[in-house]
Parts: structure tokens; C-alpha cells; sequence
């Protein structure tokens, strides 16, 4: 038997989207979730649970996460950077998602979208959320914000999907590569009569797109054959092949949520608006 998705979300963050003077407080939700089939490593032997070490490679010996810096190698030297040293940098200490700009939608290039959340309203009257959406939607375009997490600006574009207002962050714009193929400066001619014939082609394969058609094989297929071995009793017992941590296998692990944990890092502080916006 496979565990799925309840349709229940859990918040992951609280805070308010502000442009000019208006507050929207909001609840933030992730919008998508992995389907993949957990796997564990495994000793061929015997079935043993693979556990690995964080290992000094001065001294040999193996190391707490809470005795780990961070470093940055420059042209042959290491710079150490501890944990007070990057506590000293600048943050954003603020649970607003600010709006920097409304920009046309065509405008926002898809190869710079990252990952998507939900925005639900979090006060008594859902009134300026609404009036937000409709606006976007009137007047077709995307909200560009701006927000900190974990002491790194983000940039996201706020659209709507549905009656729902949708954050998803952005790549800077260092971050996405130039494509610059060669062959594609030649000069090639395409003649009327292959480009009709490309087009007619297209034209047979043409639909509305309905992604509940299409299945990730590959996992079911995977799901088919675990429950296979299940059934013809090709299995250990949780104990003898993970050990101490049985308990916490069965339940299927600790799992963390990223932003969860970035929560913890981003001081609490009260909604207001930016003195330049007052």
C-alpha cells in the first residue's frame, strides 16, 4: 500500500505582500510536491542501510555538523567563512513580500521561473487579495516582488492561476546561460514546400493539453515491481537492515521542508511598510 497526497497543505510561512499603500497579509503554501519513489542505499550483501560521514580530510577524523564552517577557494587559497561571520553580514530582518513592479506577462522569460507557491489570504476580509488578482488579471500583467530568505534576496513574479494569487521565484539573471551554438548563425534555407509539409505534421499532433494524461512510467513501473517483491515475501526486516534508526524508517523518515527550515533563520519582526512606501 503507497501513501499519497491528502490534498491537505501546510502553511510554511507567513507575511504580508505590500504595493504603495496597500497590505495583503498572506499565508504561503507550496504549490507542488514530489511524486518519486524514496529510495535508500543499500550494502548488496546483506541489505545494510549505506550511512555516510562527514570526514576531515587534515586530520581524518569525522565531524558535527555544528563544527562545520564554510569556506570559498580563490585561485589557490581558501577563505574560511565562520558562522559569526556570516551572521554579521546585512539582512533583511521583514515578512513582507514587497512589489517592485507590475511588468506585462509576456515580459517574464518561463526559463527564469523557479519554484511556485500558493498565496492565501490571512485576515478577516479576502478583500485586497481579490483586488489584487483582478487587477493582475485586468490588466494582464505579473508582479514582480522582492523578499529575503535565509539572508538572499529573492525575486519572484506574482501572477494568478485560477482565483489563486501564485509566488514563484525567479532566476537573476547572471544565474540563466547565453545559448550560443554556432551552426545556428549558418545561413540554411528552408524551402515553402518543407516548411508546409512541417507545419501539416504539426497539425496532426495537435491538442489541448491535459497534463492528467500523461503518467510518470518510469514510477509506476517502479511502485509495480516493489510491490511484486512485497508480495513474494523478498524482503527484510527494518531492524536488522537499518539498525537503531528502525523506528524512524518505518515512519518513513524525518522529513524537513526547506522553507520550514528557513523560517527559523528569518527573524520575526511586525508587518509594516517600508518608509519609502509611507
Amino acid at each position: 500500500m503507497w501513501l499519497v497526497s491528502t490534498g491537505v497543505m501546510r502553511t510554511i510561512w507567513k507575511g504580508a505582500l505590500t504595493f504603495g499603500l496597500v497590505n495583503v497579509p498572506v499565508k504561503v503554501y507550496s504549490a507542488t510536491e514530489d511524486h518519486d519513489v524514496p529510495l535508500h542505499q543499500v550494502h548488496e550483501k546483506d541489505g545494510g542501510r549505506i550511512r555516510y560521514q562527514r570526514t576531515c580530510e587534515v586530520c581524518g577524523e569525522t565531524v558535527a555538523y555544528s563544527d562545520i564552517d564554510r569556506a570559498y577557494v580563490d585561485d589557490g587559497q581558501t577563505v574560511v567563512l565562520t558562522k559569526d561571520d556570516l551572521a554579521a553580514l546585512p539582512a533583511e530582518k521583514s515578512r513582507e513580500i514587497d512589489v517592485v513592479e507590475f511588468v506585462p506577462s509576456d515580459q517574464v522569460d518561463p526559463l527564469t521561473l523557479d519554484k511556485p507557491y500558493y498565496l492565501e489570504p490571512d485576515s478577516k476580509s479576502p478583500k485586497a487579495y481579490v483586488l489584487l488578482r483582478k487587477t493582475l488579471e485586468q490588466t494582464d500583467r505579473t508582479a514582480i516582488v522582492r523578499f529575503t530568505l535565509r539572508q538572499k534576496t529573492r525575486l519572484a513574479a506574482l501572477r494568478v492561476r485560477g482565483k489563486v494569487l501564485v509566488l514563484q521565484t525567479l532566476l537573476w539573471s547572471d544565474e540563466v546561460r547565453e545559448a550560443e551554438f554556432p551552426s545556428l548563425d549558418e545561413d540554411v534555407r528552408i524551402s515553402k514546400k518543407e516548411l508546409e509539409l512541417s507545419s501539416s505534421l504539426v497539425d496532426s499532433y495537435s491538442a489541448d493539453f491535459d497534463p492528467e494524461e500523461f503518467v510518470d512510467e518510469y514510477q509506476k513501473e517502479l511502485r509495480t515491481l516493489i510491490d511484486a517483491k512485497i508480495e513474494a515475501g523478498e524482503t527484510f526486516d527494518v531492524a536488522e537492515t537499518f539498525g537503531g534508526d528502525a523506528e524512524k524508517a518505518a515512519d518513513g523518515g524525518e522529513v524537513i521542508d526547506l522553507m520550514e527550515a528557513l523560517r527559523a533563520s528569518v527573524a520575526r519582526s511586525k508587518e509594516k511598510r517600508s518608509k519609502n512606501a509611507g
